[in-house]
């Protein structure tokens, strides 16, 4: 999964029109992506599950200058943020996984007592522990992993789902979010 949208130049929110910023790079969130993606080439189902599942509650907290989450705004940042990938066959097979896969993370999320504000700390927890970790960019290919069974083959499908629309926020919004970049210098800075 090469990360063909952070190349993009977007103007932040209220900036000039025609005159774009170049994106800050977040080491640790790449490291996070990167990691998600090495376990679904080891096919350890579980743990990528488990750490992709954790983006939308990570996207929602670093937006928020407290860094705290619900189930409403991780299921709004999944409506805007999760897509399938633009080689899907059609919009009307495309629609019902998506909405499948946004209905996964916010039970997940209702399951973890996000209900009222709090702060998501073991996802932000595990995010930080990639804050000194080399970036891989060896790319990820799903076609490897082509002759999965059902498990790992859902496993591919939400892990990649959730890492490019991670990718993609972060690239189109994020990088430009004085709020997201605060708080990724904080966590950096944590002990």
């Amino acid at each position: 999964m090469q990360n063909r949208y952070a190349q993009q130049i977007t103007p932040p929110p209220g900036g000039e029109p025609g005159r774009s910023t170049p994106p800050s790079s977040s080491r640790m969130l790449a490291s996070y992506l990167s990691d998600i993606e090495l376990l679904l080439e080891e096919q350890r189902w579980e743990q990528a599950l488990r750490e992709a599942f954790d983006l939308p509650q990570i996207a929602t907290a670093l937006s928020d200058a407290r860094m705290q989450v619900s189930v409403d705004r991780v299921q709004v940042w999944c409506e805007q943020w999760i897509k399938l990938s633009e080689d899907a066959t059609s919009t009307a097979e495309a629609e019902p996984e998506a909405a499948r896969i946004i209905q996964l993370v916010c039970e997940r999320a209702d399951r973890a007592s996000l209900a009222n504000e709090s702060v998501p700390a073991l996802a932000l927890r595990r995010l930080r522990l990639h804050r000194l970790q080399r970036t891989r960019h060896r790319g990820f290919k799903t076609e490897s992993l082509t002759l999965l069974g059902p498990e790992g083959a859902d496993a591919v499908q939400i892990c990649s789902t959730l890492v490019l629309a991670a990718r993609r926020w972060y690239a189109q919004s994020a990088c430009h979010d004085a709020v997201v970049q605060a708080n990724l210098a904080r966590l950096a800075v944590l002990r």
